[in-house]
């Protein structure tokens, strides 16, 4: 009936071709709501009754048409903020180097730092497939 646990980890920044993508862009440019929380929304209804909603995603202030009704009726557990990376970078790095960890599937992109502006706009657009780049300071920009 739903999975137990749901995950927003988009936040304020979401996009979709739905009708409240487009209330709620109409919403922000009327500066009456600050973030689009599309998939806070999902998550919401998705959830199983007495499911966990996890929220790392970033929200920024004022948010409308939540489902709290479901919320509520669901009895669901929200849990949120920001991710404590300070606490895991290390291990997780340690874990990477010692080749317990291969990141690189999530790798789509690698450039050199001087096409960073070009590669953010690849990445904003959702184009070439793009889900992670890499930027290298070193990397020869004739090279690459």
């Amino acid at each position: 009936m739903g999975p137990d646990s749901c995950i927003d980890a988009v936040g304020m920044e979401a996009h979709d071709n739905s009708v409240m993508y487009f209330v709620d862009r109409a919403k922000q440019a009327m500066k009456t709501e600050t973030d689009r929380p599309i998939a806070l929304r999902q998550a919401i209804k998705a959830c199983r009754k007495g499911g966990t909603v996890s929220v790392p995603g970033v929200y920024g202030g004022f948010d409308d048409k939540i489902p709290m009704g479901a919320f509520m009726n669901k009895g669901l557990a929200m849990k949120t903020g920001q991710t404590h990376m300070m606490r895991f970078m290390k291990p997780l790095l340690d874990r990477v180097e010692n080749g317990d960890i291969d990141p690189s599937f999530v790798i789509s992109h690698r450039a050199p730092i001087d096409q960073a502006p070009e590669m953010y706009r690849i990445f904003c657009d959702k184009k070439d497939n793009c889900t992670k780049v890499v930027l290298d300071p070193w990397a020869d920009a004739k090279a690459a």
